[in-house]
C-alpha cells in the first residue's frame, strides 16, 4: 500500500542522496559510540500513558483510529533532535513519539501488517525545516556531507538560496524548562479517511507554567525535571487534528508554509493522560532506546501524505534503524 503514492525522478534521486549521506554519517557516529537513531537519539524519558478517543468529535473525523470512543494504553518517548547528543540546555528541536497498544486492524507498514500498535511522530516546530524532499536532501548534504560534519560552502550556499529554511531551522532550536511544557506538531500531512490533516499534541494549561529553567542546568536536567514532575502528579494533553481547507494556502507540497489556524483550527480528537510514575529505570530506558517508531506504522485511514513522508519510509527501511 505504500506504493500508492510514488516519487518522481527528482524526488527519488533526492531520497537516494539522503540515504547515502545519512548512512555515511551513521557509520562515522557508530565508530565513536553506539547510537540507535540518526535523529532524536537522546531520550528524555519513556513514559506509560493512556490515549482516549473522544466521543464528541465531528462525524467527518470519525474514521480509522478515531472511529469510536475507546482508550488505548500507550508509550510516549520524549527526545532531543540533535543527531549528536548534547546537553539539554543547548538549543534544540524536541520530539515526541507515541505508540498506541491494542489497535486492531491491518497496518500498512510492510512486515508489520498484523501488529496491534500504531505510531504518531511529532516535533516542537509546526513547519518542516525544508520545502520538500529535494530541498531537504540539499540541506542534509550541507549539514553532514563533509565526513559527518557541515560542508560550510554548501551550507552557506543552501541558506542563501533558501532563507525560509534558514528561519525554520533557527526557530526550531529552542530551550525549555520542562519537556511537559511544549506543544508538538506533525509538520507533514496525513490522510484521515478522505481528508488531509496535520496532527498536534498539546499540553493542557496548569499552574506554575511554564517551568523555569534551572539557574545552573545540568546536562540531563530535562530528564530530572520530568522525574520530579511525575513523582506526584498526573498530566493531560489534547491530541488534535487540523483539516486542510484550502489547497493553496494549506499545501502539502511546501512544508515551510504553516497551515493557517484561523482558517482551520486544531480540533481535539483524543485525550492523553500521563499518570504519576517512575520511569527512569535502566530496563525502561533501554527499552525506549530500542523501540522503533514510524509514521507509516498505522491503519490505512492514517496513511502519510507527501514526498517527505514517502522518502522517510524509504530512508528508514534502507538504513534498517529505528525511526525517531
Amino acid at each position: 500500500m505504500i506504493d500508492e503514492m510514488t516519487l518522481d525522478t527528482e524526488e527519488q534521486k533526492a531520497t537516494d542522496s539522503l540515504i547515502s549521506t545519512l548512512k555515511a554519517k551513521m557509520d562515522i557516529d557508530y565508530e565513536k559510540k553506539h547510537y540507535f537513531r540518526d535523529a532524536h537519539p537522546k531520550q528524555l524519558g519513556l513514559l506509560r500513558a493512556e490515549f482516549t478517543v473522544r466521543d464528541d468529535i465531528d462525524p467527518e473525523l470519525k474514521t480509522g483510529l478515531f472511529a469510536e470512543a475507546k482508550t488505548y494504553p500507550m508509550w510516549i518517548r520524549f527526545s532531543n533532535q540533535s543527531s549528536t547528543p548534547k546537553p539539554d540546555h543547548a538549543p534544540d528541536m524536541r520530539g515526541v513519539a507515541l505508540k498506541l497498544v491494542g489497535v486492531p486492524g491491518k497496518k500498512i507498514l510492510p512486515g508489520q501488517e498484523d501488529a496491534t500498535t500504531q505510531d504518531f511522530i511529532m516535533v516542537t516546530s509546526p513547519i518542516f525545516v525544508a520545502k520538500n524532499v529535494v530541498k531537504f536532501a540539499e540541506l542534509v548534504s550541507a549539514v553532514t556531507g563533509n565526513k559527518g560534519k557541515p560542508d560550510w560552502i554548501k551550507f552557506a550556499r543552501y541558506f542563501a538560496m533558501n532563507p525560509k529554511s534558514f528561519l525554520a531551522v533557527q526557530k526550531s532550536n529552542i530551550k525549555c524548562g520542562s519537556i511537559l511544557d511544549l506543544q508538538f506538531f506533525s509538520t507533514t500531512p496525513y490522510k484521515l479517511g478522505n481528508l488531509l490533516v496535520k496532527y498536534s499534541f498539546k499540553p493542557r494549561p496548569r499552574l506554575n507554567w511554564p517551568t523555569p529553567m534551572p539557574e545552573k542546568p545540568e546536562d540531563d536536567y530535562l530528564t530530572k525535571v520530568l522525574k520530579d514532575q511525575l513523582s506526584n502528579k498526573d498530566y493531560y494533553y489534547d491530541f488534535m487534528v487540523q483539516v486542510q481547507k484550502d489547497k493553496k494556502t494549506m499545501p502539502i507540497d511546501d512544508l515551510l508554509i504553516q497551515w493557517d489556524e484561523t482558517k482551520s483550527a486544531y480540533l481535539p480528537v483524543a485525550t492523553v493522560k500521563i499518570s504519576s510514575q517512575t520511569f527512569d529505570t535502566e530496563q525502561q530506558k533501554n527499552y525506549g532506546d530500542q523501540l522503533s517508531f514510524s509514521p507509516w506504522h498505522c491503519l490505512p485511514d492514517h496513511t502519510p501524505a507527501g514526498d517527505v513522508n514517502i522518502a522517510r519510509q524509504k530512508v528508514y527501511e534502507d538504513l534498517e534503524i529505528p525511526s525517531p
